[in-house]
């Protein structure tokens, strides 16, 4: 069994003015990384063996601060956990993705807009190659709010993220592969990390 615990990045500009960032290649902020640096202090009470992340600086960045937290090298990039791809719509607020595509992204179809499910296949076959590359290892993953969102709501049948709850930067998500599987081992509801709502769903919820 691999086991897997998959962080969200810490917080950019783009999170903060909440647009919506998808491939787009954003960094991280001062918050951000004062996040990540946050992360790896709750990280460091257990054992690890690997870091992999995204290609996306602000996931690579977020990977490289835990692993050098916790005394690990620099993060094995893994592009299959790239974050999810909103086409057109990168770069907007709520109201002028509803201007544009009064559908939303999941009702509307916007160029260059990849699919949950188009995700959820990408990153679980990442994670898997991760866990060939890694057997019966313990490995943090630096990757972002849509693919993890992604994730969870496939395995737990939209269970999670729980209703108004969403992925924070910085929060912690355990999975694991077992016989060949991904699964669920635990939500992180990120009470003890600042929370900034996970893109896309960062961008159309209510602030708290």
């Amino acid at each position: 069994m691999t086991q897997l615990t998959l962080v969200r990045h810490g917080q950019t500009d783009w999170n903060a003015a909440r647009r919506i960032q998808g491939a787009s290649d954003i960094p991280l902020n001062d918050v951000g990384r004062s996040q990540a640096r946050a992360a790896a202090r709750l990280l460091r009470e257990r054992d690890w063996d690997a870091v992999v992340a995204s290609p996306l600086q602000r996931a690579y960045e977020t990977g490289a601060i835990i692993a050098r937290g916790i005394g690990l090298d620099e993060p094995l990039v893994v592009p299959g956990l790239a974050e999810r791809a909103y086409g057109e719509a990168e770069g907007m607020t709520g109201p002028e993705l509803s201007e544009l595509f009064p559908g939303g992204i999941e009702g509307a179809r916007v160029p260059g807009c990849e699919t949950r499910a188009q995700v959820v296949e990408r990153a679980t076959a990442a994670l898997l190659e991760v866990s060939r590359r890694f057997p019966d290892a313990k490995v943090i993953v630096a990757t972002h709010g849509a693919v993890i969102g992604s994730l969870l709501r496939s395995l737990s049948e939209d269970a999670l993220p729980p209703q108004g709850v969403t992925v924070g930067n910085g929060s912690r998500h355990d999975f694991a592969i077992v016989d060949g599987a991904l699964q669920i081992v635990a939500f992180d509801d990120a009470g003890d990390v600042a929370v900034v709502d996970a893109d896309l769903d960062d961008v159309l919820s209510p602030r708290a």
